[in-house]
């Protein structure tokens, strides 16, 4: 399940990144991109524990200021400090039920649930909204961002914010994309946990100072 949620979170990355005329690249091991991605997103992400510093650091730019998503805790990058480290979580998909958030639906809403998710507007182009495979959503308790895997067998969690929003996230997930189990990563990754998700392994990132 590892494997499943680190593609999940690469598609997401290779999304976001096409949005911004940066497109990735897909690999058996690794997905990179050959030009700097946008802020908070990594220039590389591990699909496979047996990735190697050799396949992804001759993709990426790894001039100071990349990093790599190691979605293993296998890689020694040469050059890289150790950024952060989280854990994947999964959970079952949940049976659809009422749920208050709403799917962002133009620009103005998206430069809006940027500024609430904290950040200036700009870093989400208007162009994720016309994916299929993603669903930008908000509602009285917070908001997120929610991906199909390629496959369709999960949906991704990622960019939560609000007061106590799992379960908002999970109900909409479940309406969304029905089905599917959910998967994502957390810092700390107990607030899920109380919400039925189970950690999964960890991951670490790493930056070039």
């Amino acid at each position: 399940m590892i494997q499943e949620a680190a593609l999940n979170n690469a598609a997401w990355c290779d999304v976001l990144c096409r949005a911004h005329g940066l497109p990735g690249a897909f690999t058996e091991r690794a997905w990179t991109n050959p030009r700097r991605t946008p802020p908070y997103y990594p220039d590389a992400v591990t699909l496979s524990p047996e990735a190697t510093p050799a396949d992804v650091l001759p993709r990426i730019d790894a001039t100071p200021g990349a990093s790599i998503k190691d979605s293993f805790a296998t890689l020694t990058p040469p050059g890289f400090d150790l950024l952060f480290e989280a854990t994947w979580i999964h959970r079952p998909g949940a049976t659809p039920g009422a749920h208050s958030w709403k799917v962002v639906q133009d620009e103005e809403a998206l430069r809006a649930w940027e500024r609430a998710w904290g950040e200036e507007p700009g870093l989400f182009p208007a162009a994720l909204l016309a994916d299929p495979a993603v669903k930008i959503v908000t509602g009285p308790e917070g908001g997120c961002v929610l991906n199909e895997t390629p496959g369709g067998r999960t949906a991704g969690i990622s960019n939560l914010f609000g007061d106590d929003p799992w379960p908002a996230a999970v109900a909409t997930a479940a309406a969304l994309f029905p089905g599917r189990d959910l998967v994502g990563y957390e810092t700390d990754p107990a607030p899920a946990a109380a919400h039925g998700f189970t950690p999964i392994g960890p991951l670490r990132v790493w930056a070039k100072p």
